[in-house]
């Protein structure tokens, strides 16, 4: 702890017995005395000086929210299970080295992308699909259910086509489908279901327009198993109207505003003022005009969503029961019903609590989720004597969030260290120019010093701090001598033990593309440092982004935390060249799909990456380089290689053409093209494409090195002419 004694004016006498060196008088605050930093989980952070990667593991909660498909190995880095719990010791995936091989330079084995970089893992994504089958087979076994469950992937989640692709791959066996709900949306599963199960269902929700229809029409057209679910009683005229024109007797469900809501954010959808859905009014009246038309036969599909992250298996099966009671009415009524979509809400545990009483968590597994459903279908149909539906449902966000990691580096971060020399001229030139009424302020902050009473200390500080801007206001005061001040003032802070211990971590990110429900609803998500686990986080920090915005930043946690245990950055004791990488977990769904080009930052690289037999037990399958600045440009309208041209006829036109500054244009015009090709992100030296050597050669412009323009570039990548 720094000493106060600088801080006492030499006018002052100390009283008799105190020294003007106070680390022995003041009392030692917990975070300097024991170097780690303040956390929730008490048990991770007390352990005295000895660490382990086990408390690490226990500090993150990585064991509650990861589980089955992360944990913390024994060089201290995050490990990918691929198989969930079937995962054999061997197949575990170091992500660390994952990122290092996709980052590291071409001439040094790598593939050279940029970060941030996603990384995808298909081997979670299949895992996450068949557990949720699973389930749902051994519910309706154990409970002697006479009808199957068959899922749909809304791909509003992820509409990445790989993502989309694998999911209809690995679903194939189970007749796992796909919902829709825009016309884009409509034509990819079209094309991605055209090689899935012919029994896989092609749900088409949202809202329709005559073109929705039509299309949905073809997609029946062409033997692909679609159904067209009425969000709006009005879209029944058209489906009947352009079925009749089009020849195509079509399959029809309807969804239903279900009484039963549950409370938390995700809970607007649901309830009898949800955004869609029939009322049981309008319900009727779509029976009638279906009956009337000869087509209550084609109406074989309710559909309900209670609303995403739902907390509680008693809330699901309360709306799924209410939900049955519909649809054992619409078999009364003469309607030809086969299925029955419970929609989304299957949750996932972002924070490892599994409490049901947040919008982070839920109380419940896949297994109980799915018992919980078959049973409240099985009660309701056995009651009435309808024969058991197929249940449908939605799962997205269970589905996709594991298998996705977004990697981020944290470049630097703001210091705590408080100067012991505030003012080059020493403090009693500074206070010898002070008015009378600081310098009083002085004498009394030096006083209360010298007695040990820190509160008192601590408001004449404030006090001496606020004179001082009032004279710099007003111009009495110099920028120097405010800047002593303040070092005096955060001295005493930090030496009381009341100064702020948070840094702020500097990241290569765009919190608006990247993590987008963070900024928009602060949803949590789990955020880990990806190595370095076996050594203690003595840093306590919030991530600032690149963007020029206040709320690029993430300042909440999970477990409630305002700020995230982290490690020095520079430090190379994990033998990583000082470099600090960051994981942002359980990110796989919506978050690509939201992100938006705040800045003009576009999104991440993607590596795609397999378990395999190799020597690190993975292969990367796809790697795709972020959006270069060239791209983000186009999106807002910009021609960059007009822009490119428009740039170098200024060059020509300002640049002195004499001796040697032909080189100079060539390096200042190949500089700029290389520019448009490059990622908006930040660059580490180490990959910097272009050097600065400010000589006569080339007047201090850079210079691009076709050595290394791989390693920024992709194949396809035109280097334009300079």
């Amino acid at each position: 702890m720094p000493a106060l004694g600088c801080c006492v004016d030499a006018s002052v006498s100390p009283p008799l017995g105190y020294a003007f060196s106070w680390d022995s008088s003041l009392p030692a605050p917990e975070l300097f005395s024991s170097g780690v930093p303040p956390a929730t989980n008490a048990a991770a952070v007390t352990a005295g000086s000895h660490w382990s990667t086990d408390l690490s593991s226990a500090l993150y909660r990585v064991d509650g929210w990861g589980a089955p498909y992360f944990s913390v190995n024994s060089s201290g880095d995050i490990s990918v299970r691929p198989h969930g719990t079937d995962t054999l010791p061997h197949q575990e995936i170091d992500l660390l080295k994952v990122v290092k091989k996709a980052s590291d330079p071409k001439k040094l084995g790598g593939l050279g992308l940029q970060m941030p970089l996603v990384v995808r893992f298909p081997d979670v994504l299949k895992n996450r699909l068949e557990t949720l089958q699973s389930a749902f087979d051994m519910a309706v076994n154990s409970q002697g259910y006479e009808a199957h469950y068959q899922g749909v992937y809304p791909v509003k989640c992820n509409q990445d086509r790989f993502v989309v692709e694998d999911i209809v791959k690995f679903g194939s066996p189970y007749r796992f489908g796909l919902e829709a709900g825009s016309k884009p949306e409509l034509l990819l599963a079209m094309n991605c279901l055209s090689k899935g199960s012919a029994d896989a269902l092609l749900v088409c929700n949202g809202f329709k327009d005559t073109e929705y229809i039509s299309l949905a029409l073809v997609a029946r057209k062409l033997l692909l198993n679609t159904v067209i679910v009425l969000e709006q009683e009005e879209e029944l005229d058209l489906v009947i109207d352009i079925s009749r024109k089009m020849a195509v007797r079509p399959v029809i469900g309807l969804r239903a505003k279900l009484r039963t809501k549950h409370s938390g954010h995700f809970g607007s959808t649901s309830g009898e003022k949800s955004k869609f859905g029939l009322t049981t009014t309008q319900i009727l009246r779509v029976v009638k005009k279906l009956d009337e038309s000869g087509m209550l036969d084609c109406l074989q599909l309710l559909h309900f969503h209670i609303g995403s992250q739902i907390p509680t298996t008693e809330l699901l099966a309360d709306g799924v029961g209410e939900a049955t009671q519909i649809y054992s009415e619409l078999v009364r009524l003469g309607a030809g019903m086969q299925f029955i979509d419970i929609g989304g809400g299957l949750g996932i545990d972002y924070d490892g609590s599994k409490s049901s009483n947040s919008d982070v968590s839920v109380g419940y597994g896949i297994e109980e989720y799915a018992s919980a459903v078959v049973q409240a279908v099985l009660y309701v149909c056995d009651r009435k004597g309808v024969k058991h539906p197929v249940i449908c449902s939605e799962s997205g966000r269970a589905i996709v969030s594991h298998h996705s990691i977004l990697i981020f580096e944290a470049v630097s971060a703001s210091t705590t260290h408080v100067s012991t020399q505030p003012y080059s001229g020493g403090l009693q030139s500074l206070v010898e120019i002070l008015n009378e009424d600081t310098r009083a302020d002085y004498r009394n902050l030096s006083a209360a010093a010298v007695r040990g009473e820190y509160d008192t200390c601590l408001l004449y500080s404030d006090q001496l701090k606020q004179r001082c801007v009032e004279q710099f206001k007003d111009g009495s005061l110099d920028i120097e001598q405010l800047a002593a001040v303040d070092s005096i003032c955060d001295w005493v802070s930090k030496a009381i033990g009341v100064a702020d211990p948070v840094r702020t971590y500097h990241v290569n990110l765009s919190v608006f593309t990247s993590i987008p429900d963070f900024w928009g609803f602060s949803q949590l998500f789990p955020i880990v440092p990806i190595h370095r686990l076996d050594e203690k986080p003595t840093m306590r920090g919030i991530l600032s982004d690149l963007t020029c915005d206040s709320d690029g930043k993430v300042d909440k946690f999970i477990g409630g935390e305002s700020s995230l245990p982290l490690h020095e950055i520079g430090s190379n004791a994990g033998g990583d060249g000082g470099r600090y990488y960051l994981g942002m977990f359980l990110g796989g769904a919506y978050e690509e799909a939201l992100g938006g080009l705040h800045n003009l930052f576009g999104g991440p690289s993607v590596v795609r990456v397999l378990q395999s037999d190799s020597p690190h037990s993975f292969a990367v399958t796809r790697s795709v380089p972020g959006p270069s600045c060239a791209d983000v440009l186009r999106a807002m309208q910009f021609e960059p290689e007009l822009m490119f041209e428009t740039l170098k006829h200024r060059a020509e036109e300002f640049l002195e053409q004499g001796e040697g500054e032909g080189l100079a244009f060539a390096s200042l015009t190949s500089s700029l093209a290389q520019s448009f090709h490059n990622m908006p992100y930040l660059v580490s030296s180490s990959s910097c494409c272009f050097t600065a050597e400010a000589n006569a050669n080339n007047g201090g412009y850079y210079y691009y090195s076709e050595d290394n323009a791989a390693d920024c570039a992709t194949e396809e990548d035109e280097i334009w002419s300079y």
